[in-house]
């Protein structure tokens, strides 16, 4: 039987390195004022968003990405009721977050209105709505002006950004003047969940680098990670506050708290997950505590 001819993505995870994904179609391309943007059907995945070349979302497992950004801090808060969201474009983050019913109001800050807008029309399936909720406020500009100048105090705070290196245009929302920022918009008893970088042992640097500058202003700063399909990796997360530590919480508690929220329909994360998810493997542990470096202003985080 001869094999099909595909169209063929390639994503370079690194100079070296690269991932094919065979295209059905192209949906969109196009280039708005911050980045490149590509919606792609693919055979594997389904639909995905590109920004830059690089998957940053698809059909098929974004839920378990969308959940272990949102869900581990959003079930760790007792009473998460004022929420901010930096980036989420796609809207799959507003999804999350308001399967919690006492959310009271959300703030997402997503500078590419663009990028939001062809979400809202190809992805309907990522937001299921979201953008229309009445709890949600959605703004296009610089979120570090924004929390540099609002008075408003949130219970968590979710960073969904492009990675903070070779200077790019994220990186200063990971340095350590923005966490003091952060730091000074959370509640006293307030959470920032951000992905943070692959897993990889030989890509751990942006990880490490990232997790060291939250600890310059959050005494507690825990390492969590799955295994996301179509980027072909296990992805980092890093959670951060002044107290609450989601490796006190139990399978049992995480599973309770689920519960007596009313939340039913959640496919990835659970009290079994959540253990999981924060077992920092030992080569990974090795790895960060090589790695001292600190995202500053004036110094961003240069790897290869």
């Amino acid at each position: 039987m001869r094999a099909p001819t595909w169209k063929w993505f390639i994503e370079y995870t690194h100079p070296t390195q690269a991932h094919m994904h065979g295209v059905r179609r192209f949906i969109y391309s196009g280039k708005t004022e911050y980045q490149v943007v590509e919606v792609i059907d693919t055979e594997f995945f389904g639909r995905c968003l590109v920004l830059d070349g690089k998957i940053q979302s698809a059909e098929y497992d974004e839920y378990i990405y969308h959940e272990t950004l949102i869900q581990p801090a959003m079930v760790l808060h007792p009473k998460p009721e004022k929420v901010m969201v930096v980036g989420g474009g796609e809207g799959a983050v507003l999804r999350e977050i308001l399967r919690h019913p006492g959310v009271q109001r959300v703030v997402m800050v997503d500078i590419d209105r663009e990028v939001v807008e062809l979400c809202k029309k190809y992805l309907p399936g990522w937001h299921q709505g979201a953008f229309d909720d009445p709890r949600v406020e959605v703004l296009h500009m610089d979120a570090r002006r924004y929390l540099e100048g609002t008075g408003e105090k949130f219970d968590v705070i979710f960073m969904d950004l492009t990675e903070p290196v070779d200077d790019g245009p994220s990186y200063l929302l990971f340095t350590r003047e923005f966490y003091r920022t952060v730091s000074d918009r959370l509640s006293a008893d307030g959470i920032i969940t951000l992905q943070a970088g692959s897993f990889n042992p030989r890509l751990i640097e942006c990880h490490a680098a990232i997790c060291n500058t939250l600890a310059t202003a959050f005494p507690v700063v825990r390492s969590y990670s799955s295994y996301i399909p179509s980027y072909d990796a296990v992805w980092g997360f890093a959670l951060a506050s002044a107290g609450y530590d989601p490796l006190l919480l139990s399978p049992a508690e995480v599973d309770r708290r689920i519960a007596s929220r009313g939340i039913t329909k959640l496919k990835y994360y659970d009290g079994e997950t959540h253990i999981g998810m924060f077992a920092v493997p030992k080569d990974i542990r090795l790895a960060k505590e090589s790695e001292t470096r600190i995202i500053e202003d004036g110094c961003p985080l240069i790897t290869y």
